[in-house]
C-alpha cells in the first residue's frame, strides 16, 4: 500500500515562476495527502496523476492569459489588472528598458543603486525589485550578491524564464495587500511614478515589510524636464509634451508627482537616515562635460524609442486624442529632444532610508 510522505505532502511545480507566499497566482501548487483512502497504489496514483493533471492545465491556462496582452494603437500592454500601467511591454518597450538600465548604471558607475546593500562586500539576504519589469536590475542584482535572494514582481510576466536560483520573479500588483511570507533586507524600485496611486501607503508598506536595519530606495526620473540657463521655454513642445502627461496620468488616478517630498513622507513613516541624491539626464549630447554628454546620448536614444509607448495610452486613454493626432504631435517633441541648442535635463532622483534597529515606541501618556 502507499504510504503518504512524513510531512503529508508532496510539492508538483507546474511552472518554473514561483512565489514564496500563498497568494501566487503562478507557481508551485501543494496537494496534501493527508487521509488516504484504501485504494490500491495504483488507483491512488492515478487519481493523483489526474488531480496533477487538472492542476497543471489550470495553471497553464492562467499563464496564458495573463499572456494574452492587451493590444491598442500598434502596441501591447498587460493584462492582469488591465489598464493600471499606461506604458506598452512589448519588445520594443523591453528592449528600451534594458537600454535604461545602463543609463542607470553609467549614472552610478557601474552601481546598481545607492544603498549600503549594493556595496561590493555587501552581504544581503531577502531583496524585493518593485516593479522589476524585464527583470534586468534583480538580476544583476542576483548575480553579483549570489548569497542573496531576489524577488522581482511585475504586472507584465516579461521576465526570462530560466534565472539563477537565487532570483524569482512574480506577477502581483503592488497596491494590493503585500503578503510575503517574510521581511527583506533591501527593496529596491526604479521609475514608479505614475504608477502608484497612494504613495504614503506605499511607502508604509515597503516600511513595514522590511527587517530592522532593512533599506529602501527610490530611483525616480522626473516627468518634467528643466533647462538651467532659459533655453527650454514654457512654451516648447517639449513642456508642452510634459504638461499633458502630467493632466493625463492625473486623470487616470496615478500621477507623476514631484519627487522630492517622498523624502519628507518616508521619515514620517519612520525612516531613518533618509537621503535624497540629484542627477541631472540630459535631452541629447549637448553637455560639454564627457560624463553628462554620455548620458545625454544614452537618454536620447531612450527618448527616441519611448516617446512614442510613454505618450500613446496617457494621451487615448484620458485625454481622449487619436493615434494620428499624437503622433504628429509627438514630431515637434522630437525635434526639440534632439536640439542641442536647447540645454534641457531630467531630474534623476535617488532616495535612501532606513528602517530603525530598534522602533521607537510613543511616549506614556502623563
Amino acid at each position: 500500500m502507499y504510504q503518504a510522505p512524513d510531512n503529508n505532502e508532496v510539492e508538483v511545480v507546474v511552472d518554473d515562476v514561483s512565489r514564496d507566499d500563498a497568494q501566487s497566482e503562478i507557481g508551485s501548487v501543494r496537494i496534501q495527502l493527508t487521509s488516504l483512502p484504501n485504494f490500491s497504489s495504483r488507483h491512488c496514483l492515478q487519481r493523483a496523476q489526474l488531480r496533477i493533471h487538472s492542476l497543471a492545465s489550470s495553471t497553464t491556462s492562467l499563464r496564458s492569459s495573463l499572456r494574452d496582452y492587451r493590444e491598442e494603437n500598434g502596441r501591447t500592454y498587460h493584462r492582469y489588472k488591465d489598464g493600471k500601467y499606461n506604458i506598452p511591454n512589448d519588445e520594443r518597450e523591453k528592449d528600451r528598458q534594458d537600454l535604461e538600465h545602463q543609463l542607470w548604471l553609467l549614472t552610478l558607475d557601474d552601481r546598481l543603486g545607492v544603498a549600503p546593500p549594493c556595496r561590493e562586500n555587501a552581504q544581503v539576504g531577502r531583496v524585493l525589485d518593485v516593479g522589476t519589469g524585464t527583470g534586468i536590475w534583480a538580476l544583476n542584482f542576483g548575480d553579483e550578491h549570489p548569497e542573496s535572494e531576489v524577488h522581482g514582481i511585475d504586472l507584465s510576466p516579461v521576465q526570462p524564464g530560466h534565472v539563477p536560483p537565487n532570483v524569482r520573479f512574480e506577477i502581483d500588483d503592488i497596491e494590493d495587500e503585500w503578503n510575503f511570507s517574510q521581511p527583506f533586507d533591501y527593496i529596491h524600485s526604479r521609475v514608479m511614478t505614475s504608477s502608484i496611486s497612494d504613495w504614503r501607503l506605499y511607502l508604509r508598506r515597503c516600511y513595514d515589510n522590511l527587517n530592522p536595519g532593512g533599506h529602501l530606495e527610490l530611483q525616480e526620473l522626473d516627468c518634467v524636464p528643466r533647462s538651467d540657463d532659459g533655453t527650454l521655454t514654457s512654451e516648447s513642445p517639449l513642456m508642452k509634451w510634459a504638461d499633458l502627461l502630467v493632466e493625463a496620468s492625473e486623470r487616470l488616478g496615478r500621477p507623476y508627482i514631484d519627487i522630492p517630498p517622498l523624502k519628507d513622507i518616508m521619515a514620517e513613516i519612520g525612516f531613518e537616515n533618509v537621503g535624497i541624491y540629484l542627477h541631472k539626464w540630459p535631452t541629447n549630447d549637448w553637455p560639454r562635460d564627457s560624463q553628462f554628454k554620455e548620458l545625454g546620448m544614452w537618454q536620447n536614444e531612450s527618448m527616441m524609442e519611448g516617446l512614442e509607448g510613454f505618450t500613446m495610452a496617457p494621451l487615448t486613454r484620458a485625454l481622449e486624442w487619436t493615434k494620428d493626432e499624437v503622433n504628429i504631435f509627438l514630431i515637434d517633441v522630437r525635434k526639440e529632444i534632439n536640439n542641442r541648442k536647447v540645454h534641457a535635463y531630467w531630474p534623476t532622483f535617488f532616495i535612501v532610508g532606513r528602517k530603525p534597529l530598534k522602533e521607537k515606541t510613543p511616549a506614556p501618556s502623563a
